[in-house]
């Protein structure tokens, strides 16, 4: 059950850099899609702009693709040392969620 529970935070903490990483990756579509629709325009100067675009995005797709991996091994990192803690300290772990909610209710009560 423990997993379970490490699974589905790693998976709530991800969520918004995935989102991030999902609306950088549809950047990095669009901008090979550019260079698709341009690529019938001639001319040296055309051909230097396609050229250094495309660099560029090979690079931006190798950090984008490291900083992905690099925040999921965080994410799980971070998920596995709560389930530790959760686990040698659980009284501690459910003074600390009665306080939170307690801060929580008296937040919704407030609006």
């Amino acid at each position: 059950m423990s997993k379970n529970i490490m699974n589905t935070l790693a998976d709530e903490l991800a969520t918004p850099k995935e989102k991030l990483m999902e609306d950088l990756r549809m950047v990095v579509a669009d901008a090979e899609e550019l260079i698709n629709a341009t690529a019938s325009q001639t001319g040296e100067i055309a051909s230097l702009a396609r050229s250094r675009i495309q660099n560029s995005l090979a690079v931006v797709k190798d950090r984008l693709h490291a900083a992905e991996n690099a925040v999921l091994e965080r994410t799980r990192q971070s998920a596995k040392a709560a389930d530790q803690y959760v686990h040698a300290n659980p009284w501690q772990s459910i003074g600390i969620s009665a306080c939170a909610g307690i801060i929580v209710g008296m937040l919704i009560k407030r609006h």
